[in-house]
């Protein structure tokens, strides 16, 4: 049975839903495709290996000196004596911490850095920590096109070449060539840590090389002794906006990844000669498109990217067509709102229906309490009588929901918003409101709709807890970036239009019954 309690118990259910589900719907997307026969270690130096071939581990280091210095129209980065890229500093103005100061997407603390090698053979990785690369150039500049650098690591009977051919987008190709053939592992890097946290998913993202199937392992959900994937095309250890990768489209990759407190230690195994392209840098659509089409995979939206991707696209487009990606958010959530129009009116209609025959419906129960049968058969056919549909308020809220996390996804993991104004006290959509208007728009619109319902309420904690959710969801989002609290805010004062439509349409039609019925009466 369905009545108008009933009815409440059921939206503020939904609601409570949403929010955990916004929440936590993440939380157990986890492998798929590892090869759960091999364990590797996990110790900070070792190198990763299975258990059965355990590494000692090196030496820990002390910082260690620049030996190439690479500049670039979008960044300047280094390589110390080790062979490894220890910073890269992105150029653009967007790219500042809290401080102004220009991100550095290699933290102080990373381990292992960018092309770092570690060997199976503990004499040797021991060596590996100790004797320093020497480079044939100390400077390179990118503006003029692509350079080369060749580091050299001579460790007595084993000597390390590395090439690298860098472009000016951050986009290099890494070739090792060792005189015997040994078994190492050459990490890509840990993952960025700018903007690790909860409201995104922060990991490694493995592609599979034949399906092209895609993997995020969490980071902290590493299997204790780590974990083993074959035949790997692409490899991105990612927070929110920034990421560290690998890719070999041709020779597919095995990738170890060791467990860690902070994030996943990501390492290939290798034998001998070696190839693998890089990237380093913003999960800027476009800018990966231009290095190769395939890397957009890398920017991931969770559960939803199957409905996020196509999302983003759209969005995109409408910024092509307004220049400006407030604007864009705005028009996209217009038309959202238009395209579920039909279900969602349809749903509003029938929980009007079902809200002016609740009395009946009450009047059933009391009658038919003791013949649950009959009572059940007396509210089908009121239900068929007046054309409610006790469903048909749920079917809206229902589509709605895979919606909204899919925006929610592209809003918070878009770094195309960074930096980007929408109008006036708005000069940075990837950041909060700073002076809560928008939140306070949500606040008031939320409300404003509860009131032009007239729901009425048969408990008063259902009461309470319906007219604080527009302030508990205000506070929840006020925090959240302001495109975010953009589409949100929209999303609310046109429920509010449509809500009065929907009202004006419903009032005209009980006036015109009401008409009718009187024209009948005068006519008996």
């Amino acid at each position: 049975m369905i009545d108008d309690n009933s009815m409440q118990k059921r939206a503020i259910l939904a609601i409570v839903l949403t929010l955990l589900f916004f929440l936590g719907y993440d939380y157990f997307y986890l492998s798929k495709f590892k090869d759960t026969n091999q364990t590797v270690t996990s110790s900070q130096y070792d190198a990763p290996v299975a258990k059965s071939n355990v590494s000692k581990k090196a030496p820990v280091e002390e910082q260690k000196s620049v030996i190439t210095t690479i500049n670039s129209r979008y960044f300047k980065a280094t390589i110390d004596e080790l062979g490894r890229f220890n910073s890269f500093v992105l150029n653009d103005r967007i790219y500042v911490d809290k401080e102004g100061k220009q991100l550095d997407l290699i933290g102080v603390n990373a381990s292992p850095l960018p092309l770092e090698i570690r060997f199976s053979d503990q004499e040797i990785n021991k060596k590996a920590f100790e004797v320093p690369y020497v480079a044939n150039s100390a400077n390179l500049d990118l503006t003029s096109g692509d350079q080369t650098v060749v580091l050299t690591q001579d460790l007595g009977e084993v000597i390390v070449k590395k090439t690298i051919t860098i472009s000016q987008k951050g986009n290099y190709k890494l070739d090792v060539s060792l005189n015997k053939d040994l078994e190492y592992f050459i990490s890509s890097g840990m993952r960025p840590d700018i903007l690790a946290d909860r409201m995104a998913i922060n990991g490694t993202l493995l592609r599979e090389a034949e399906d092209k199937s895609l993997e995020v392992i969490k980071d902290g959900k590493v299997d204790k002794g780590g974990e083993v994937y074959n035949d790997i095309d692409i490899i991105s250890s990612f927070d929110r906006y920034y990421a560290t990768v690998f890719y070999s489209f041709n020779s597919p990759l095995n990738v170890i990844l060791n467990e860690n407190s902070n994030a996943n230690q990501v390492f290939v195994s290798a034998s001998g000669d070696f190839s693998v392209n890089g990237f380093i840098g913003p999960k800027n659509k476009e800018l990966l498109k231009s290095i190769d089409p395939e890397l957009i995979d890398i920017i991931e939206y969770g559960f939803f990217t199957f409905l996020a991707k196509p999302m983003f696209s759209f969005l995109s487009y409408l910024y092509n067509l307004t220049g400006n990606w407030g604007w864009a958010i705005v028009l996209m959530t217009i038309i959202i709102r238009l395209f579920l129009a039909p279900l969602t009116i349809r749903g509003m209609v029938s929980m009007n229906k079902l809200k002016d025959v609740a009395p009946k419906i009450k009047e059933i129960q009391e009658k038919y309490k003791d013949n649950p049968q009959k009572m059940q058969q007396k509210v089908m056919e009121l239900y068929r009588q007046s054309g409610a549909n006790p469903m048909g308020g749920c079917l809206p809220i229902l589509l709605q929901i895979p919606v909204f996390f899919a925006v929610y996804r592209v809003l918070v993991n878009a770094i195309e918003l960074q930096g980007a104004p929408w109008i006036l006290w708005i000069d940075n959509l990837a950041d909060k409101d700073p002076y809560f208007i928008l939140p306070i728009i949500m606040i008031f619109s939320m409300w404003l709709q509860q009131k032009m319902t007239n729901a009425t309420f048969q408990d008063p904690m259902q009461e309470k807890i319906m007219k604080a959710m527009p302030f508990i969801f205000g506070i929840f989002m006020a925090f959240f970036a302001a495109g975010l609290t953009l589409y949100w805010a929209t999303n609310n004062l046109l429920s509010v239009l449509q809500q009065a439509v929907i009202n004006r349409i419903i009032k005209k039609k009980k006036e015109a019954e009401e008409i009718k019925k009187a024209d009948k009466e005068v006519l008996k």
